[in-house]
């Protein structure tokens, strides 16, 4: 069974879970348009933009240094793990904090906040050009090249394992919470790596509640990454509602093909200030 093949089924094993706990289709805060979006920039996550985008940035290091083919075949597999835990992952948490940071990114990013809900129908929403220049994916593409090929099979499955937990309305991390004697595991571990409560955070629609944290928490596999760039907070409870506040609408054609569609209008990310409250 390929690495593809067991991502596919761990997706599709999420979205069993999810059907069997009745929070898989929210139909009271979907739009025809959020099928739309997501079958989409699934199919692309899976099929198109990331497999070429790695296939593209190999063939590019095979062109620009062809004496190192397999120059790194002979590392140990944590030292190979580990580049790819820091050329992909850190440089993901990078890209991402700076889709949160300059609108001409984040015009690639907002369809995947743009839902009023989170589960595993988001892990790869996304604008379908957003991973194209993903920095992360042509380092990806160079470390295969270099020999990491069968080390990142496995790298790929557990990180879109995490992934695929994180954004899942079937938070296997809330019952580990209540049992005392694993805190100081859960302590760790939440630390580590992305769970259900430390990523909702980030897609929280409400700065109010206590837990969104929408400008932190960017890790995607290693939460390490916020705890070491000071972007992490810990609350192990979960937002009431999903979302961006503030933010104009736009269509669901500018979400997924900008800058393609609503490119001249410029970007898409037109904040609203919300009204002020009578005094």
């Amino acid at each position: 069974m390929t690495s593809a093949a067991i991502i596919i089924a761990a997706w599709f094993f999420m979205i069993l879970l999810e059907i069997l706990a009745g929070r898989f289709l929210e139909k009271e805060k979907t739009k025809l348009r959020d099928v739309v979006i997501e079958v989409f920039s699934t199919a692309n996550v899976f099929f198109i933009s990331v497999p070429l985008v790695i296939l593209a940035g190999a063939s590019l290091a095979a062109y620009l240094f062809p004496v190192y083919a397999d120059a790194l075949a002979g590392l140990p597999f944590w030292a190979m793990f580990l580049l790819f835990m820091v050329g992909d992952d850190m440089m993901q948490y990078w890209w991402h904090r700076a889709s949160h940071s300059f609108p001409m990114l984040y015009n690639l990013h907002r369809v995947h906040h743009d839902a009023d809900y989170l589960n595993v129908r988001i892990t790869y929403r996304n604008g379908l050009f957003y991973y194209i220049p993903m920095p992360s994916l042509w380092v990806t593409g160079l470390l295969v090249y270099l020999g990491g090929g069968e080390v990142y099979a496995f790298y790929a499955v557990a990180k879109s394992i995490v992934i695929i937990g994180a954004h899942s309305s079937v938070h296997w991390d809330e019952p580990l919470y209540k049992i005392k004697w694993l805190s100081p595991l859960m302590w760790v571990v939440e630390r580590t790596i992305s769970t259900p409560a430390t990523h909702s955070a980030h897609h929280g629609r409400h700065k109010s509640d206590g837990v969104t944290h929408y400008k932190g928490n960017f890790s995607n596999f290693f939460f390490l990454w916020d705890v070491l760039f000071g972007t992490a907070k810990i609350t192990r409870r979960y937002p009431y509602e999903y979302g961006v506040e503030n933010l104009n609408e736009v269509t669901g054609s500018q979400l997924l093909l900008w800058p393609l569609v609503g490119g001249k209008q410029g970007t898409v990310e037109t904040v609203t200030p919300a009204p002020k409250a009578a005094e």
